[in-house]
């Protein structure tokens, strides 16, 4: 077969955002690949015009696919692939209803996020920008007794709101550090798997203990703003909170109060809400280490959240069902 022919006969494929290097070039040995080669953050009628025609359409987190999106691309659209576990940017309904098959990448990230939940909660808990910020600019004076005193990970009580693999891989370093785990999930888990972690049946009754409250909850709509003024003063005063699911989920508002006025000792987070446009109250404070949305920035995690997805699209191709289908 010619090159010709051999293009001919593969499937046309937008990809939103670029991908790692080894990504982007399995997948252009196996669809006619166009890429969004400035990697800007696109809007919905931006990717309506660039992936019309195409039947294989490579999303992010950062992309916004609602009916609207498909529906513009059906029925040339068969499969839309995002290179996330969450979903709740895609309309599952609509997809359903016109047949796009939509797959996800459980699993393979859970290590990365667990990881970066460890820094967020280490770098808020011991005061880590202040400490960077103090010897990179030049102002340290030299070690002192008291000099950025924080609160230490041993024995202390960590809430875990969102229990699924991300929050057990977070239970398990944790356990590391001679934390006490308690967690708060739709469902109670079961012995082997709560490895002796405390259930509470309601967020407010986890966030009563939680010296320390850790956000890994999966995404949804139904769970923005859930971490409210509320939840937060339900915490034990000089708690430290961080969050790596969406941020969402947390009341700006109600947080940044309570770091203004000392109940909440400090925050570390890796997502907000209209990402990438940050509050800008949280750059004004001192207690809070902020990163960006870096969970599962790893060479090994992202080029195995890709290879998940391009083995999805062959296995559907093939007639079969992967295990990270969604619809």
């Amino acid at each position: 077969m010619t090159a010709q022919n051999h293009n001919q006969s593969l499937e046309n494929a937008y990809v939103c955002r670029r991908m790692p290097a080894e990504i982007e070039a399995a997948l252009k040995e196996r669809f006619v690949v166009k890429l969004n080669e400035s990697d800007e953050l696109t809007d919905s009628a931006t990717i309506i015009e660039r992936a019309k025609g195409v039947s294989v359409l490579l999303v992010t987190a950062t992309e916004r696919i609602d009916g609207n999106v498909l529906r513009a691309l059906s029925p040339t659209l068969k499969t839309v692939a995002t290179l996330s576990v969450g979903y709740d940017h895609i309309d599952l309904a609509t997809a359903r209803e016109l047949g796009i098959e939509v797959l996800h990448t459980p699993d393979v990230l859970s290590d990365a996020c667990a990881e970066v939940a460890l820094m967020l909660l280490l770098n808020a808990a011991r005061r880590g920008y202040e400490a960077d910020r103090m010897v990179r600019s030049g102002q340290w004076p030299g070690w002192a007794p008291t000099q950025l005193l924080g609160k230490g990970l041993v024995g202390k009580r960590l809430g875990i709101f969102g229990m699924g693999r991300i929050g057990r891989a977070i239970a398990t370093r944790s356990r590391a550090f001679g934390m006490q785990i308690h967690y708060h999930n739709r469902s109670q888990l079961g012995p082997e798997d709560a490895e002796g972690a405390i259930y509470h049946a309601t967020l407010e009754s986890l966030c009563r203990h939680s010296e320390m409250l850790l956000v890994a909850a999966p995404g949804s709509p139904q769970l923005k703003g859930t971490l409210d003024q509320a939840h937060i003063r339900a915490l034990p005063p000089g708690a430290v909170v961080a969050n790596i699911s969406r941020g969402d989920i947390v009341d700006d508002d109600a947080l940044i109060e309570a770091l203004n006025n000392g109940h909440v000792f400090a925050a570390g987070l890796d997502v907000f809400a209209n990402e990438p446009n940050v509050d800008p109250r949280y750059r004004a404070l001192d207690n809070v280490f902020l990163s960006p949305h870096i969970g599962s920035a790893t060479e090994e995690t992202r080029n195995a959240m890709g290879w998940l997805l391009i083995d999805g699209i062959a296995a559907l191709r093939r007639g079969e069902r992967p295990a990270n289908l969604l619809s």
